[in-house]
């Protein structure tokens, strides 16, 4: 019996080719195949992902996959037409890497190919390369402190609905929103109605020419691309130094 390979799904980070870890760049290096995926807006010449990626490997070695992100019938083709693509580098026993924008477990097409792929392959083997955020970056881009003491982070995508969105912005000290950029100005409004516009950043094309970062009160009022992030971290100017440690410390009292 034939020896089943392995699918690896390589995290790419959100634009910049530095942020990629050495085992990411390792990966992509010795697999058989490298498969960076296609979508209609970057339909005839190379994706963010591959952009990413070919600054590592050799463009020979690059294999694109069409996907679709808005009828839902040619999504599911795309996904069976990638997912026989991969099946058969790894039904020879190949290696095959899949890479992704930002980490394979956040809002990745990764989980569908991986769902794809064993139902083809069922002894497949499947590893995946945790990769850095868009949010990561975007809070290095502007100094923002993500996370301190006790504080809780919410990551929300617009495509969730308003609802979802107001709720994280009046519950949590710090939301992270994803996938609004075609809605930039709808979405920048809730941020403003919660009160909370001057502790908000966005970030386009990170990483990529073209990349713009903007903070309060000089946010982008257009649409931006779909692959935008919102970030809202609470202000922390004047907070005495390693008060929300204290904060935790006394909870345990």
């Amino acid at each position: 019996m034939s020896r089943v390979g392995v699918l690896v799904g390589v995290g790419v980070g959100p634009g910049d080719p530095e942020l990629l870890t050495l085992k990411a760049v390792r990966e992509l290096r010795e697999a058989d195949r490298v498969f960076v995926p296609e979508t209609a807006t970057s339909a005839g010449g190379a994706g963010r992902a591959e952009t990413v990626v070919a600054a590592h490997v050799a463009p020979e070695r690059l294999v694109r996959l069409g996907f679709a992100m808005g009828d839902a019938g040619e999504r599911d083709a795309r996904w069976d037409a990638a997912g026989a693509a991969i099946a058969e580098v790894v039904r020879g026993g190949g290696t095959a890497a899949f890479a992704t924008l930002g980490d394979p477990s956040v809002y990745s097409t990764f989980a569908y190919i991986v769902h794809t792929v064993r139902a083809l392959a069922p002894a497949v083997t499947v590893r995946a390369v945790p990769g850095i955020t868009a949010m990561q970056d975007l809070a290095a881009r502007t100094g923002a402190m993500l996370a301190e003491g006790t504080d809780s982070v919410a990551l929300v995508p617009w495509t969730a609905g308003e609802a979802r969105v107001r709720a994280a912005l009046d519950t949590f000290e710090t939301v992270v929103i994803y996938k609004g950029g075609r809605q930039l100005p709808r979405l920048l409004d809730v941020v403003r109605e919660a009160g909370r516009e001057q502790e908000a950043s966005v970030g386009t094309h990170l990483g990529l020419e073209g990349e713009v970062v903007s903070t309060a009160p000089g946010l982008a009022a257009g649409p931006a691309p779909y692959f935008c992030t919102v970030l809202v971290t609470p202000e922390r100017g004047g907070t005495a130094r390693g008060a929300r440690l204290r904060d935790t410390e006394g909870s345990r009292a």
